[in-house]
């Protein structure tokens, strides 16, 4: 009710919520991988992570933007879990290469 929403408009931010979460989660463990090993690993994961966020980001809020202006949110949507996929099939390989290099 904060967000001043039409009624319809909850389930796609609902289900944008649900497909954009596991992309940002990959993301951000495929960046604590590269800096696990790194001093002020902080800063430098923030400026690896950062810009990766931006487009699930945009698609997500895009996909509640168009659903409370009444439009077709689906296409918003898909691209949000085309992203999620996308970094589920990637980010795990990422991930044991950057601790291999790191670790090993």
């Amino acid at each position: 009710m904060t967000l001043n929403l039409p009624d319809n408009a909850y389930l796609w931010l609902v289900a944008s919520l649900a497909a954009g979460t596991p992309a940002l989660s990959f993301i951000g463990a495929a960046g604590a991988a590269i800096t696990v090993g790194v001093r002020r690993g902080g800063l430098l994961l923030s400026l690896l992570v950062l810009p990766l966020y931006i487009p699930t980001l945009i698609f997500g809020a895009k996909t509640a933007s168009m659903a409370a202006n009444g439009q077709d949110p689906s296409s918003a949507l898909m691209l949000v879990a085309a992203l999620s996929l996308f970094t589920l099939a990637l980010t795990p390989f990422a991930a044991a290469a950057a601790l291999r290099t790191h670790l090993g």
